[in-house]
C-alpha cells in the first residue's frame, strides 16, 4: 500500500508541476535519499534528491541532455561523490 501511495502522490506532484510526462523511478530516488542519510546524516537525504534533480532538469532544459540519461548521471555523480566519505553514525 505505501508504495501505491508514494506513485500518486507522485503523479498528483507532477500533474501540479505541469510534468505530466515525466516519468520518476521512485526506488532510485529512494536509494540515492538512503545512502545520502546513511552516508552523510539523515538531513542530506532531500537535499541531496532535491540537488540531483536539478541537476537533471537544468542538464535537460538547457538541451544538454535527454530526461533519461540526464536523471541517471545527476544519481550517478550524487553516488560518485556520496562514495568519497565514510558512512555516517550520526543519527541527526
Amino acid at each position: 500500500m505505501p508504495e501505491a501511495q508514494l506513485d500518486q502522490w507522485v503523479r498528483e506532484l507532477l500533474a501540479a508541476y505541469e510534468l505530466t510526462d515525466t516519468e520518476i523511478d521512485i526506488d532510485q530516488v529512494l536509494s540515492l535519499a538512503g545512502v545520502a542519510a546513511h552516508t552523510i546524516i539523515r538531513p542530506a537525504a532531500p537535499l541531496t534528491t532535491y540537488l540531483a534533480g536539478y541537476a537533471a532538469g537544468l542538464a535537460v532544459g538547457s538541451g544538454q541532455s535527454g530526461m533519461k540519461p540526464a536523471m541517471e548521471s545527476a544519481d550517478s555523480l550524487a553516488r560518485t561523490v556520496l562514495a568519497a566519505h565514510p558512512a555516517s553514525t550520526d543519527d541527526a
